[in-house]
């Protein structure tokens, strides 16, 4: 009896999975946004524009939002003139003592170590090699800032990482490392 009972219920199954192909048909397609996206053209015709221009190029001179002009170059020249020529718009109470350390524990400690002498983490596993002591080295809050800025030998840029502020922030929390290694 249960091998009957079975054996009908595998029947029923099967029969039923069987009447619901059907080739003359299609299946019922739910949504169907996710099979075939509708696509949107980024540089539609637009009337406003003159001569059927699709992207309009931005006006000479303009700077985009949240940046500044920084106009020493990316060269030795231009390292040189930021050393000898550049200085901090901050004063001492624009910057924030907790936060600039903060910034120097996430950007610059872990090659340069918590006190500015070279020794970080990436250098005591020696992931990286050569990164100075503060204290070796020739600097002023220029050239920090303009390492900062285009980043130096094997070390990047960090512009897009710290605003403005923070990057002279940050120069200045370095010369107080290096004035505090001495």
């Amino acid at each position: 009896m249960k091998i009957l009972n079975n054996l009908i219920l595998v029947s029923v199954l099967l029969i039923s999975l069987a009447s619901c192909k059907k080739d003359s048909r299609p299946n019922y397609e739910y949504m169907p946004n996710m099979y075939e996206s509708v696509g949107y053209e980024a540089y539609q015709e637009a009337e406003i524009f003159a001569g059927d221009v699709e992207a309009q190029i931005p006006v000479k001179g303009t700077i985009p939002r949240g940046y500044s002009l920084f106009e020493i170059p990316n060269t030795t020249e231009g390292y040189e003139l930021a050393k000898n020529t550049l200085r901090s718009p901050l004063d001492s109470t624009q910057v924030d003592e907790i936060k600039t350390g903060q910034l120097y524990q996430i950007y610059c400690a872990i090659c340069h170590g918590n006190n500015g002498k070279g020794q970080g983490n990436l250098v005591k596993r020696e992931k990286i090699l050569g990164v100075p002591s503060y204290a070796d080295r020739d600097i002023t809050i220029g050239s920090v800032y303009h390492t900062i800025y285009y980043g130096k030998n094997a070390m990047g840029s960090y512009a897009n990482q710290l605003n403005e502020k923070e990057r002279w922030e940050v120069a200045q929390y370095v010369m107080k490392l290096r004035s505090e290694i001495k």
